[in-house]
């Protein structure tokens, strides 16, 4: 390639998205990672067409309980999760997907903001 010029090649730029788990999942969702400890109730493994149920990622079953959606403890919540986060084996497998594709964090919260999906997006896209 001379000075000045550009390769056509075209890059694909890999995205994370989230979606609750009661959402249809669609052909541009990726890999699709459910993030929660817990199947979310009411959905079918077949309806959440899920191709790595990642429970290791998820927040530890004490900062879930001691979380409970409550949007005012989400800032706490975040820096607790992200604490947990430093330490987590799975992180890296994640990583990875992210850099191979698109990957679409499905969670069961009702709360679309405050939850460990809006954190994880952050973390990988940090």
């Amino acid at each position: 390639m001379r000075a000045g010029e550009y390769s056509k090649q075209r890059y694909h730029q890999c995205m994370v998205k989230i979606k609750r788990a009661y959402e249809d999942s669609s052909d541009d969702d990726g890999v699709r990672v459910l993030v929660d400890r817990v199947w979310p109730r009411g959905v079918t493994k077949e309806e959440a067409h899920i191709d790595w149920w990642a429970k290791e990622v998820a927040p530890s079953t004490e900062l879930r309980k001691w979380f409970g959606h409550k949007p005012e403890l989400y800032p706490e919540f975040k820096r607790r999760y992200k604490a947990e986060l430093k330490s987590n084996e799975a992180l890296p497998r994640l990583k990875e997907l992210v850099k191979e594709g698109d990957v679409t964090l499905v969670y069961g919260a009702k709360d679309e903001e405050h939850n460990q999906a809006t954190v994880l997006k952050e973390v990988l896209t940090a």
